[in-house]
């Protein structure tokens, strides 16, 4: 039970930093990332903050990973999905609390812009490594994913790609509706989208290692952290 306690805390942690992380490309006002893009759009043009846009479109993930599953859902499945449903709460807090905490973050030249957007990706990617070490939740989007390649016998990589793409172009087309003009969407969109997977898998086989993530737990007095 403590060790499974440990496993959700490093989970927890993870999401702090995916949304400390989106909030810093989101104040580079180069963009936003892909999985972002529509939340941070609508949050643009409506009073809803980006936390409690991500929270309603997360709940909207739920519910087409219910239809996805129709005719073929497991406890197991139906478990994992609602799951999801608190800690979806607690991710939109933590963006909303980051977003309050770097509103005086705001670049006055395109290099520092560039390097609030780099650091946002390490620290998103970060917090990605986190979340998926100790292996007892999904977010929302990557179960979307899963269920849906799951059910159309798709790749996941793939149909990962396809699922960004889509989401940019709603948010491009949400924008161009309402404003005439896009917004929330730029070139660190792009560059967002191309880097983070690089540094994931960079730090995941060098740096954030079930190995170091011990060393670190016994450092901490956490001998088990990491299991």
């Amino acid at each position: 039970m403590y060790s499974l306690f440990k496993r959700y805390s490093v989970f927890v942690l993870g999401l702090y930093f995916l949304s400390l992380g989106i909030v810093l490309i989101v104040c580079s006002s180069l963009g936003t990332t892909p999985i972002s893009s529509v939340n941070y759009v609508v949050s643009l043009n409506t009073p809803l903050s980006l936390g409690t846009c991500t929270f309603l479109i997360n709940m909207l993930l739920i519910l087409g990973q219910f239809w996805l599953i129709r005719g073929n859902n497991t406890r197991r499945d139906t478990v994992e999905i609602l799951l999801q449903i608190p800690f979806s709460f607690i991710f939109a807090a933590f963006i909303d609390i980051n977003m309050m905490l770097a509103s005086v973050l705001r670049p006055t030249s395109y290099l520092l812009a560039i390097a609030l957007l780099l650091v946002g990706c390490v620290v998103q990617s970060v917090g990605v490594v986190l979340e998926i070490k100790p292996r007892v939740a999904m977010m929302s989007a990557e179960a979307f994913v899963k269920y849906a390649s799951s059910r159309y016998h798709k790749e996941f990589g793939k149909f990962k790609i396809g699922f960004d793409i889509t989401l940019v172009s709603l948010a491009v087309i949400i924008s161009l509706a309402v404003t005439g003009r896009v917004e929330g969407v730029r070139e660190g969109s792009v560059i967002a989208a191309s880097i983070t997977g690089i540094i994931v898998t960079f730090l995941n086989t060098r740096i954030l290692t079930r190995r170091n993530m011990h060393r670190l737990a016994r450092r901490m007095g956490l001998k088990r952290m990491a299991q």
